[in-house]
């Protein structure tokens, strides 16, 4: 074949070479400048309720509006905290633990609360309980870090050494974070899945 006859083959070829793709990431990737000036604002959906990683320097928010005592059903093996209204509590005494949840956060960033346990009525109090409460009265003033000692029977707290900046706390109020932590955690019925469970009844 007449290399003539070759050439618009070729040119194809250079021509579907020199095509843009319209997949290269150059093209599709959003570019950081216009995340920061779009006026993104991160919404807070999610609220773990847990001690604080023995890993993590937390603070505790110093507001007495941001802490509250309240009664607690622990579900230790999965690690879950179900909170029971006030008018429920007599009939379900035998099932709850008094808890202080105090509004926590790590140097990440992630808001949480801290379930710490308080003095059971008949004024029996744990070294365990007792300074986790420490723990959590301190990391109101400075970053401290939480860390549980089995020969002790207590937990260690660790002061940071060096100056950390102030935590930049949520503009949600200790209420909505309640209701973010246990919008599917709140036993408000003596029928609750989880009274039934208790009980043996399912």
């Amino acid at each position: 074949m007449p290399d003539e006859a070759k050439k618009p083959e070729k040119r194809e070829l250079i021509a579907e070479r020199q095509t843009p793709d319209p997949f290269d990431p150059a093209n599709l990737r959003l570019s950081q400048a216009f995340v920061e000036t779009a006026g993104v604002k991160k919404l807070l959906t999610t609220v773990p309720v847990r001690k604080p990683s023995p890993q993590d320097f937390v603070r505790v928010h110093p507001d007495p509006g941001f802490r509250e005592n309240f009664a607690i059903i622990e579900l230790k093996d999965e690690r879950e905290e179900y909170i029971v209204m006030t008018d429920l509590v007599s009939a379900l005494n035998s099932e709850l633990v008094p808890k202080t949840l105090f509004t926590a956060i790590n140097r990440q960033g992630t808001v949480f609360l801290w379930p710490v346990r308080l003095p059971s009525p008949d004024g029996k109090d744990l070294d365990w309980w007792r300074s986790a409460r420490e723990a959590a009265e301190l990391a109101m003033k400075s970053w401290v870090r939480v860390r549980a000692n089995m020969n002790l029977g207590a937990y260690d707290t660790f002061q940071a050494e060096s100056v950390i900046a102030e935590p930049e706390w949520p503009q949600l109020g200790f209420w909505d974070l309640i209701k973010i932590a246990f919008r599917d955690r709140l036993v408000d019925r003596i029928d609750h899945p989880v009274i039934k469970r208790l009980r043996g009844q399912v």
